[in-house]
Formats: structure tokens, C-alpha cells, sequence
């Protein structure tokens, strides 16, 4: 290619138009400005009424938008939107967009996607939306069927193996095959997104102090550690199974490059602690770049330009910076690992992270 992939721009799509995609999307370019190329895809009557613009034919005209004007690539959809209250009739037009930019993407126009929230309940009851969220749309679109999720901020990768399920059904989800290919799919993007040829994955055990030798559980010694250690056997730098409350301290930390997690809030609670406001959702193990700010369509605050842009912003840096650590790599798909995985059901909410 002449131009340089990480040169090009990320391609933003627009979300739920009656949430806070919008106004963060113009806050975003504000606060960017000419530092990080990134266009908007949608109906520019879905931006706050104070947002400058210009529209673009092709994602190359980006860069020749000046700085201070948000770049849209027009999408148009049925009517304006409502701040605050989903509209089923946009449904189609929100799925589209979302295609357009991984075909974008697939086409070498741009550089990665960035996915502002969606109303998941709007596009089932608008277009018959068949999968649960963003995650197992995009993995359609890629052609894969196993995906990692991950959230990161400066201080802190995280990636659960069970996500949105209830905590009593961890233990029968969380499978040696499970675990298996969520680390080597992390693995793999660690090297080829993040830049890291030797990563440093820590794993935290399931029961309080890692299961204390079986006194507390026997999952980590009769399912984790196996697992471990047929990995480290690889060469991979694993520690673990650990102690999940002696992990997230400040020294800790600076012993890995991320944290494997065994469900939900064992991964979100430190990184949200840590920081709230910048942190970035993204999809480890498809063909091409996606990130997502981590927070939701916020329809409470929506069209009162209140809305944070922090976590949007972030996911914006997070998508240039991996798309350009990709190119260094040499591009590229991982093999999938040989193991079978069932990706769980992350619908709960009205969100842009999953």
C-alpha cells in the first residue's frame, strides 16, 4: 500500500444515535484535533447542534479536514433522532454502519474500527438482531468464532474468561479449553497489537488465595495450574494461579503486562477502580483493530452535552497506536488455537463494551 496503515484514519461509528455516541464524537475531535486521524460515520443530523462538520466521499479525505471540524462520511438514516429514547426504525441503519467500517477497514481504507455504544434491545426489536452484542457481530463480520475481550487502561490490561453470567455459574463455564484459548488468543495479540515479543501474563485463580492448596477449592489445582503449565511449557511467561486480592497493587502491576481473570468482576473491578473514566474495551483475536470506550448509551444524559469523552477519547489513541503496532508486526491473523469455545452471552445492557 502507498500510504501507511497506521496513517490512515480509525473509522468511528456512530452507535445509538439517541445516546451520548454523538456528542462525545464531537467532543472527541476537539480534543484531538489534528493529532490522531479518525472520521465519523452517520446522519449528521444526529449531531449536537453545535458540532461543525464537513462530509467526506472517501475516508482519504480525512486528513485534509482542518482540525477543529469533525470529518463525516455520510450515512444517512430514517429521521432525526430523539436524544434519550431509541428509536427501533434506526436499527438497520446502526448495524450497517457498523459494517461499513469493518469493510473499511477490510479494505485498507482505514485503519481500525473504534464502536460507539448501541442499544441492543433497539436493533432486535428494529432489525431482528441476531447476536448478543457488538463482540459476536464483529466476529461474524471477521469470519472468527472465538474472540477475547479485554479492558485497558495506561495502568492496567485486563481480560476476563467468563464474562456476563452469574457468579454461581462460573465454575461449570470456566473449562480448561476456555481458559486455554483465551491465553493464547491474548498471547498472540500481545504480541502483534501491544508490540510485546515476550508477554508477561499473570492468572488469577478462581477461589479466595488461589484455593490455598484445596482448602478453599480445588479448581485451581485440578484445572487452572494444568493448563499454566502446559503453557509455560511453551515458553510462555505465565504466573499463576494467584492470589486475585494480592494482584492489583501498584507492584504488582509493574510484574505483568496483563491480567487473565476467571469472571466478570474479578477483571472490571480493579481496572475501574484504577480508572473509571479512561477505560478502553477492545476485541483481542479478529483480523482487524476494534475498540470501544466502556461505558453505555448514558440515555439519561444524553443531549445535555454532559457527556464524558474521556473513555472515547482513549479508545481513539488505543485504536491508532494497535493499529500501527499491527502494521510493525506484519499484519496478520493468528491461527485460531484447536480448541473449542463457546463465546457467552453478553447482553445484558445497553452498551458499546462487549
Amino acid at each position: 500500500m502507498a500510504q501507511a496503515l497506521a496513517s490512515k484514519p480509525v473509522a468511528l461509528t456512530c452507535g445509538e444515535p439517541a445516546g451520548i455516541g454523538p456528542e462525545i464524537a464531537a467532543h472527541a475531535r476537539k480534543a484531538l484535533g489534528a493529532s490522531l486521524p479518525f472520521f465519523w460515520i452517520g446522519d449528521p443530523r444526529h449531531l449536537p447542534a453545535d458540532c461543525t462538520f464537513q462530509l467526506i466521499d472517501t475516508p482519504a479525505m480525512a486528513a485534509a479536514v482542518p482540525p477543529h471540524i469533525l470529518p463525516v462520511l455520510h450515512h444517512p438514516f430514517t429521521g432525526p433522532a430523539t436524544a434519550g429514547t431509541a428509536q427501533p426504525r434506526h436499527a438497520a441503519d446502526v448495524i450497517a454502519v457498523i459494517a461499513r467500517a469493518v469493510a473499511l477497514v477490510q479494505a485498507g481504507a482505514a485503519s481500525a474500527v473504534c464502536t460507539a455504544p448501541i442499544n441492543k434491545k433497539a436493533l432486535k426489536d428494529g432489525a431482528g438482531f441476531a447476536f448478543p452484542g457488538h463482540t459476536e457481530y464483529l466476529a461474524s463480520l471477521g469470519g472468527v468464532d472465538r474472540v477475547v475481550m479485554m479492558l485497558a487502561c495506561p495502568d492496567l490490561r485486563v481480560v476476563p474468561v467468563t464474562i456476563h453470567i452469574p457468579l454461581a455459574d462460573v465454575p461449570t463455564a470456566l473449562t480448561a479449553a476456555a481458559l486455554e484459548d483465551t491465553i493464547r488468543i491474548t498471547h498472540a495479540a500481545l504480541i502483534r497489537d501491544f508490540g510485546l515479543p515476550a508477554p508477561r501474563i499473570a492468572v488469577a485463580g478462581l477461589n479466595p488465595h488461589a484455593g490455598e492448596g484445596g482448602a478453599m477449592g480445588l479448581e485451581d489445582l485440578t484445572l487452572i495450574t494444568p493448563v499454566l503449565d502446559r503453557l509455560r511449557a511453551e515458553g510462555m511467561h505465565i504466573a499463576g494461579p494467584l492470589p486475585a486480592d494480592t494482584m492489583f497493587h501498584a507492584a504488582a502491576r509493574a510484574r505483568y503486562d496483563v491480567a487473565v481473570c476467571m469472571y466478570h468482576d474479578q477483571a472490571l473491578i480493579p481496572i475501574k477502580t484504577i480508572d473509571f473514566a479512561g477505560g478502553v474495551n477492545l476485541t483481542l483475536g479478529l483480523p482487524f483493530v476494534r475498540t470501544s470506550p466502556d461505558h453505555g448509551t448514558a440515555f439519561d444524559i444524553a443531549g445535555r452535552g454532559i457527556a464524558d469523552p474521556t473513555s472515547l477519547i482513549a479508545a481513539l489513541r488505543m485504536a491508532h497506536e494497535m493499529a500501527a503496532a499491527r502494521q510493525a508486526a506484519g499484519g496478520g491473523t493468528p491461527p485460531a488455537p484447536p480448541v473449542e469455545y463457546l463465546f457467552k452471552d453478553e447482553s445484558g445492557g445497553d452498551d458499546g463494551r462487549d
